[in-house]
């Protein structure tokens, strides 16, 4: 602990995750000193962005362009609009700025920003978060998901390198297993950070860690900046600021998005310090998640991330009612599951679906472009068959069922069900009407819609929707069932910050000496994304604001 005593820092950034790294590498571009505190070991450099899929928000990028979609920052910034929905003077006010200057950084700078840094873009463009069904509503008008090629890890490496070069010349200390109890405060100032140090661990990426307390320690510099994430797997947290009235009953069930460490702890402590926090009912929480059979961290969730075609039901054996398909509109699906007392719900889909359709978050759920190889990418994603990993929980994931035929597999779906036993007349009936509609090229409902709206995009064509068909086709078959759990995942509301990422306080005035960024932030603001999220948003908004942290402190 000498080291870090003896270490003139010119910043203190409290969390190594990724808008900890970008808010490092900004500072030591300008030739800070950082010193960087973290409660876990320095296996988990880069926190939860490592695991993600690496999906980024951009607009009118030639990779749109080679695919025919039309951007452009106008219509992005009124898709997050009609998306955020911000309708609080006070609590939006940051928000609504670093609406406008994230949108028009994702249509300028930013794919620019990260290419110099030598991240690369895979050439077919996802289309997320599709939307609630109206023009002006929420929803990503044209596909803007720009999948890293390499994934989170890649996302990190790209900062991560350049901070640990740093470290080699002196300008960035490490102080690992250092978990920050207190902000110093000095009439008002914010001096630094106190804590405990945690007993040493050498636990791998993700897995949780001890919490056994052998010292603590205090260190001062003229800036703090906090970039510690959400509250996603402190599930007390989750349920205390759950949003009743609108999303409805508190789900008793939910299993985990983010490793053990996301705790939020970093809120209650920077409000003691005079931060200002706001939003803290708006989360980003999905719908389609499913037990990983391979877990590393407690209660460990992977969310299918899906194409347009599965057939949604409730725990009830209902359909879900428009907007609410794969993939177009998180929040209010989760308010239909929730609506009916139960929370879970279920997809039924084919071999044919699941192998064209399905992918899984997380980067080690995508070896092939987390390893950065074209040749298996194209022999995984092309080939006829389940890829591997998606096969891995089909054979052993406790959410997932499959049978030759309907009248089998509700009967499977029984045996798993955690609420009511599904009526296979009803079932039946509701699946042959869906079915009933194939017939024709065009149809009255509106999933089958919005498929054959999705095939007009080359993207969705050739890799991401297939094309449509009967459920009960033995053809396409066998038929599969997945049981779709709640995993938390994102804080939207946070510490408010202005755009410069500065702290504001309760008086609405910056606090010196404190910024923070990331998702403990609301990615901006205290709130960028409003009530929802477009996706691809989350890694764009710790680095977009982790940027802003870094310039602006080194500045002074």
């Amino acid at each position: 602990m000498g080291s870090q005593k003896e270490f003139a820092a010119d910043a203190i950034v409290v969390g190594s995750g990724l808008s900890g790294l970008v808010a490092t590498y900004e500072l030591t571009k300008a030739g800070k000193k950082v010193l960087v505190v973290d409660q876990e070991n320095r296996n988990n450099l880069g926190g939860q962005a490592f695991w993600s899929l690496g999906g980024l928000f951009m607009v009118d990028t030639p990779e749109q362009r080679r695919l025919g979609i039309h951007d452009s920052e106008e219509l992005a910034l009124g898709d997050w609009m009609g998306s955020a929905g911000f309708d609080r003077d006070d609590e939006d006010y940051w928000g609504r700025q670093w609406a406008r200057a994230y949108v028009h950084w994702a249509s300028t700078e930013k794919r620019d920003y990260l290419h110099t840094l030598g991240l690369r873009i895979t050439p077919i463009v996802g289309w997320a978060e599709r939307g609630g069904g109206f023009a002006d509503g929420h929803g990503n008008s044209v596909p803007r998901f720009h999948l890293t090629w390499g994934t989170g890890p890649e996302v990190v490496r790209i900062f991560a390198e350049p901070v640990l070069d740093a470290e080699r010349r002196g300008l960035v200390s490490f102080a690992f297993r250092h978990r920050v109890d207190e902000l110093i405060v000095d009439d008002g100032d914010v001096l630094g950070v106190r804590g405990s140090v945690l007993e040493p661990s050498t636990t791998e990426r993700g897995v949780a860690s001890t919490r056994e307390v052998v010292g603590d320690f205090e260190f001062r510099a003229p800036t703090t900046i906090v970039t510690t994430g959400g509250i996603g797997h402190n599930h007390d947290l989750v349920r205390e600021n759950w949003p009743v009235d609108r999303l409805g009953p508190i789900p008793e069930h939910m299993i985990c998005g983010v490793p053990a460490y996301v705790d939020g702890r970093m809120l209650a402590i920077a409000e003691s310090a005079g931060a200002n926090l706001v939003n803290r009912d708006r989360m980003w929480h999905y719908t389609e998640g499913i037990h990983d059979w391979d877990p590393i961290w407690p209660d460990h969730a992977i969310r299918i991330i899906p194409g347009p075609s599965s057939l949604w039901l409730d725990a009830n054996g209902e359909r879900l009612a428009p907007p609410n398909f794969p993939g177009f509109d998180t929040n209010s699906t989760m308010k239909a599951i929730l609506a009916t007392g139960y929370d879970y719900s279920w997809f039924i889909l084919t071999q044919s679906i699941i192998e064209k359709e399905f992918a899984l978050s997380g980067s080690e759920q995508n070896p092939d472009i987390t390893e950065k190889s074209w040749k298996v990418t194209a022999k995984s994603r092309l080939a006829k068959g389940v890829p591997g990993p998606i096969r891995k929980f089909l054979e052993n994931g406790e959410d997932f069922v499959s049978a030759s035929n309907l009248a089998d597999l509700v009967a499977k779906m029984n045996e798993i069900s955690r609420g009511p036993k599904l009526d296979l007349t009803q079932v039946e009936r509701v699946v042959s009407a869906r079915d009933a509609q194939i017939d024709n090229k065009y149809s009255k409902d509106a999933q089958l819609m919005a498929m054959t709206n999705a095939r007009q995009y080359l993207g969705d064509k050739v890799v991401r929707v297939a094309k449509p068909h009967k459920l009960t086709d033995p053809e396409h078959g066998p038929m599969i069932a997945v049981r779709l759990n709640i995993l938390t995942r994102k804080t939207l509301g946070g510490i408010q910050t202005n755009l410069d990422s500065q702290v504001i306080g309760t008086d609405g005035q910056p606090v010196d000496g404190l910024y923070a960024a990331g998702e403990v932030a609301g990615f901006g603001g205290g709130g960028v994304h409003g009530y929802n999220a477009l996706e691809g948003t989350f890694l764009g908004g710790c680095i977009f604001s982790g940027r802003a942290a870094g310039r602006a402190a080194a500045r002074g």
